[in-house]
């Protein structure tokens, strides 16, 4: 089964890049991404831009709003993701734990609805 891993974390107090902290922070998710690739459960996985490059649509009552920046103002925002192909929740739980961010924001970690057509 495949699960999606979404990265939350609060870009005002993240690592910037060009630091110290970052580079670590790379470093890091760099080993967790070849342990998901050499226990073969990764899928795909990429970090996001800033959520100040978002644009959110909306459609109510077949008029269309665009606007910039993210959905919702939130303390967390979502930074990334992993897919990972695992046997079960707990298998896909010991794989999200390892990803980084989850030391200092958060990791949302949801099954991928399959539907049959």
């Amino acid at each position: 089964m495949k699960y999606i891993a979404l990265i939350y974390s609060n870009e005002a107090t993240d690592p910037k890049p060009g630091s110290e902290e970052f580079g670590q922070l790379i470093s890091e998710y760099q080993a967790a991404t070849q342990t998901f690739v050499e226990d073969g459960v990764m899928v795909a996985g990429d970090p996001l831009e800033s959520v100040s490059n978002a644009t959110t649509l909306r459609s109510r009552n077949g008029n269309l709003d665009v606007t910039d920046g993210p959905f919702a103002e939130t303390k967390e925002q979502l930074g990334g993701y992993y897919i990972f192909e695992c046997d079960n929740l707990d298998d896909a739980m010991k794989y999200a734990a390892m990803i980084p961010t989850v030391n200092y924001g958060s990791i949302e970690v949801r099954p991928i609805m399959t539907i049959e057509a």
